[in-house]
């Protein structure tokens, strides 16, 4: 059986695989039915654990729906770094955050967070800017995977991790305490983010307040245009009247969405939602 499970390229033509690819689908919107292979490697390593075929693999996750958190942990991809992007963090600092300054509270939400990098990472960047307090701001960062925010609740990362290559000496040293095999972030930075699971195929409005600016990055490239509209729908529903949205640079929901205005800057591009402030 581990022979067949690890033929690969037989598996890619498999109808259980592809029964895998629809229901990953249906569930968070993940899209690999156009990629089979690639989910029979991801899923292939959950399979060959519990020692089971594809066709019962689909059944184990029927009678044991733990195995989501499994399965997903396995197909997702968490590749992120501090600092990703970071024209995006200086278009927050120069234009946005002076905006927002004269609000209560600014709510910023970081959805698909991974490991924790973007939400951090934010938190340094608006500390750096001097526009406005840190102890003003509440960061909510959300992502599907269990593993990976349990790690980013621990705010802890390896010295070698490539999750660095951007992060210049300066600002580790501010922002990181060095510890034993690598660094943690500091408690004050940690203290404005709140880590949160959560799916962003369904709407967030139980979950979230209404936030002044949300990042998504890197994750639409993972979807259909179905799940794309739903996610953007959803997005703009949580996103305050005058709020932004920051998307990676390879993602666009132009045309998707009624009421966000591209605005097109220097260096990147973002969303403003129509309207007054909230």
């Amino acid at each position: 059986m581990l022979a067949e499970i690890l033929d690969y390229a037989a598996l890619e033509h498999d109808p259980d695989v592809s029964r895998l690819a629809r229901a990953i689908h249906a569930r968070c919107g993940i899209d690999y039915r156009g990629n089979l292979y690639s989910l029979a490697i991801k899923a292939g390593a959950r399979v060959t654990a519990l020692g089971v075929t594809f066709a019962r693999y689909l059944r184990h996750l029927d009678q044991h729906p733990t195995e989501w958190d499994a399965l997903i942990e396995a197909i997702t991809v968490n590749e992120t770094y501090f600092f990703r992007e970071e024209c995006q963090l200086e278009e927050l600092a120069r234009v946005v955050l002076p905006e927002l300054a004269d609000r209560d509270e600014i709510r910023i939400w970081s959805a698909a967070c991974s490991t924790g990098e973007e939400p951090y990472s934010l938190a340094m960047a608006i500390l750096e800017s001097g526009v406005v307090p840190l102890d003003k701001v509440r960061i909510y960062a959300t992502d599907i995977n269990r593993k990976v925010l349990k790690s980013a609740e621990q705010g802890f990362y390896p010295a070698q991790s490539m999750c660095f290559r951007r992060t210049p000496e300066r600002m580790k040293k501010l922002y990181f305490d060095e510890e034993p095999g690598g660094f943690r972030v500091k408690e004050h930075i940690r203290d404005r983010v709140r880590f949160m699971r959560w799916n962003l195929l369904h709407d967030a409005a139980g979950l979230l307040p209404v936030m002044d600016v949300i990042f998504c990055r890197n994750v639409l490239i993972y979807f259909d245009e179905a799940s794309i509209r739903t996610v953007a729908s959803h997005l703009s529903g949580r996103l305050a009247e005058g709020g932004y949205l920051f998307l990676g640079h390879a993602e666009t929901v132009s045309g998707l969405v009624p009421g966000l205005h591209t605005i097109n800057a220097p260096s990147t591009f973002y969303y403003r939602k129509e309207g007054g402030t909230a």
